[in-house]
């Protein structure tokens, strides 16, 4: 139980919460926090769901059943007698065009009620899905996961962390009606030079297409996609499923067979 416990507190920390607002987003006191940590208490199914859906992740990786993978950002060569381990490299290359990406987003519909972490996270995923499709390359090229609330960019926390030590973004906390939301907010403009002319009309199409749409709305669209549906959970979602997909998801007009 400590285990659970020591896990959450972990998660937490990751997040900038404190325990009074965890408790809130749980629906608990805040002693009750405490006592989980410290393994003083049972987590109960329901509340393992709900601790997965506030931390974006699948109960798997919440009980932490399978390793997860680090995410490195622009990694230098391996030092001598390093172990190896499992990661997820991000060269600069790739972190340059996740940066204008998500800056280009956020000047461009952050600032609608609706776009909080969670409809980021299915933005990007039809950004980098529908672009490989159409153009057999990737844009940002990120690694989604799949988990109970739709496709998860692992490097995301990883950059954007960056990004606020760096004044380019602003991490604000704040509610959707009822619902607690986190925003992000852009302290600068994208450098279009970093972005290509057919990068840029892709992103527009997904944004023009999808960023009116609630938490719901978009995490339903993207369980119907054939990359989410043939994908076990927790796993890597493959970049060629998108050549399997059906309307309305498919963005390539597929020449047909000459019989």
């Amino acid at each position: 139980m400590i285990k659970i416990g020591y896990r959450i507190k972990k998660l937490r920390q990751q997040s900038g919460m404190n325990q009074q607002r965890l408790a809130y987003l749980l629906r608990v006191a805040r002693p009750t926090i405490s006592q989980i940590e410290n393994g003083e208490r049972k987590v109960s199914t329901d509340e393992l769901i709900k601790l997965s859906e506030i931390f974006n992740i699948s109960v798997e990786g919440l009980l932490n059943l399978k390793k997860e993978p680090k995410v490195v950002l622009s990694e230098n060569k391996k030092r001598k007698g390093q172990k190896s381990q499992m990661r997820i490299n991000v060269p600069q290359k790739n972190l340059e065009k996740f940066k204008e990406t998500f800056l280009y987003i956020l000047n461009k519909i952050g600032s609608k009620p609706n776009i909080g972490e969670t409809v980021i996270y299915k933005l990007l995923y039809f950004i980098d899905f529908n672009f490989y499709e159409k153009y057999e390359e990737q844009l940002i090229g990120a690694t989604y996961i799949k988990n109970r609330y739709g496709p998860t960019p692992i490097e995301f926390k990883k950059i954007t962390d960056k990004m606020i030590k760096e004044e380019e973004i602003e991490k604000v906390e704040s509610k959707y009606f009822e619902y607690p939301q986190t925003k992000y907010l852009p302290l600068k403009k994208a450098d279009l030079s970093k972005l290509k002319a057919n990068e840029i009309e892709v992103i527009n199409d997904v944004l023009n297409r999808l960023s009116d749409m609630t938490v719901t709305q978009i995490t339903g669209y993207s369980h119907n996609d054939v990359p989410w549906l043939t994908t076990a959970d927790g796993e890597a979602i493959e970049y060629e499923s998108t050549f399997y997909r059906t309307p309305p998801y498919s963005v390539r007009a597929y020449d047909e067979d000459i019989p």
